[in-house]
């Protein structure tokens, strides 16, 4: 249920921003915790650079920068295995 509505930004130039933007904001903030700042303090503003980082994205991904085809729908089992078996009647004749 979940996944149906996950947003999924795919192998898109707004993924990767979004990717890259909280590796190098939780990172500052992960540092600055440990070199003895406050923690409730870089927490919050941590996770309050990451939202904003989150909405860029969504914004970038309307604006065309996100996945343009709906999402690869895998093949379910019964059509995984009937592309793998060869054909039962393609040996008759």
């Amino acid at each position: 249920m979940a996944d149906e509505h996950h947003e999924d930004h795919g192998n898109t130039l707004s993924a990767w921003f979004l990717t890259a933007s909280w590796l190098a904001v939780w990172t500052v903030g992960g540092v600055a915790i440990i070199m003895g700042g406050d923690f409730l303090l870089w927490t919050a503003l941590t996770l309050g650079v990451s939202v904003v980082c989150a909405v860029i994205a969504g914004v970038m991904k309307k604006a065309g920068l996100g996945r343009k085809e709906p999402r690869p729908v895998p093949p379910t089992r019964e059509e995984w295995e009937a592309a793998r078996t060869p054909s039962t009647t393609a040996g008759k004749a």
